[in-house]
């Protein structure tokens, strides 16, 4: 991580799911790490020891985050900034504001600044059964969440086609692993089963879907290989390569539970989430193997037995 220690990364969003994972897996490899945030989130702390800067990226200007980056040396910025919101305009506020500051700010840099988008794999739309997604699918996003997301996806790709900026679109999968979000299916189960009697046991509707889900620690890896600079495709997709039936991730929380069998029952329904209306999701993730020499490394078991272990 040579090319790291010589400068700062700046990740943004530090205080979410992926962006505290992301901070310590930079600051392990001998990165100085600046962390930034909208606020500090107590349940949410960066790593420990890491410089922290306050800052709603959506509502300052290019002009002002280019100072604070020169100002910091920051040579690798890791966009993970995530925003919700319930229209289109919440969704562009939160999700395109932030990058279209970023991109502003990097063109006023004096010297070339790495970019890492995390994107997400919703940004596809809907896909038909069977098919393996790589990135040449047109985006056909229906959610306003997976619009906004795509909308900021291609400013940076068409920052990247005209030399403006140096980076990587990194379209993500589900994640699974340590820390999970609580606002996830997945994380909400997890403490569910924490606070269940295994006499009583638990009921779980659960959608009729098969989805790529990646260890959120392989999903960090790539990121920090794609932070590097050597690798010149502007879009991967970044998952496991396989569609897990959702009974089968909620049977393999289960086991890393301890549960007995037959103590979470199982309702097949639609569910809302981010992910309604994608009841099939599986990357090819060919690309990103040979661009960065990635693949993911952990097993389903070991992701939930890391899920589970970390919800204590």
């Amino acid at each position: 991580m040579s090319a790291e220690a010589t400068h700062t990364v700046a990740v943004l969003g530090a205080t979410g799911c992926m962006g505290r994972q992301i901070s310590a897996a930079f600051a392990s490899r001998g990165a100085r790490v600046l962390a930034v945030a909208r606020r500090r989130v107590p349940e949410a702390q960066p790593p420990r020891g890491l410089p922290f800067l306050p800052l709603d990226i959506a509502a300052c200007g290019g002009r002002e985050l280019a100072e604070i980056l020169a100002a910091e040396r920051v040579g690798t910025v890791v966009n993970a900034t995530l925003g919700w919101g319930e229209t289109d305009e919440e969704m562009h506020r939160s999700n395109v504001r932030p990058v279209e500051t970023i991109i502003d700010a990097l063109r006023r840099l004096p010297r070339r600044t790495r970019l890492v988008q995390l994107g997400t794999i919703h940004e596809y739309g809907p896909l038909p059964e069977g098919v393996a997604t790589d990135e040449d699918v047109e985006p056909c996003p229906r959610s306003p969440y997976a619009r906004a997301k795509v909308i900021a996806s291609r400013k940076v790709l068409d920052a990247v086609d005209t030399g403006d900026v140096d980076g990587v679109v990194l379209r993500l999968t589900n994640t699974i692993g340590p820390h999970p979000a609580m606002e996830s299916f997945l994380g909400s189960l997890a403490h569910s089963m924490r606070r269940v009697d295994p006499a009583e046991g638990l009921d779980v509707t659960v959608a009729p879907a098969r989805r790529d889900y990646v260890d959120v620690r392989d999903a960090v890896d790539a990121v920090v290989t794609a932070a590097c600079g050597s690798c010149t495709e502007p879009l991967l997709n970044i998952g496991s390569g396989t569609a897990y039936d959702i009974r089968t991730l909620v049977r393999a929380l289960a086991d890393a539970a301890g549960l007995p069998p037959g103590s979470v029952r199982e309702r097949v329904a639609e569910v809302n989430s981010r992910s309604t209306g994608a009841d099939w999701i599986r990357v090819d993730i060919g690309r990103a193997r040979r661009a960065l020499g990635w693949r993911p490394r952990r097993t389903l078991a070991d992701s939930m037995q890391a899920m589970w272990d970390s919800v204590r």
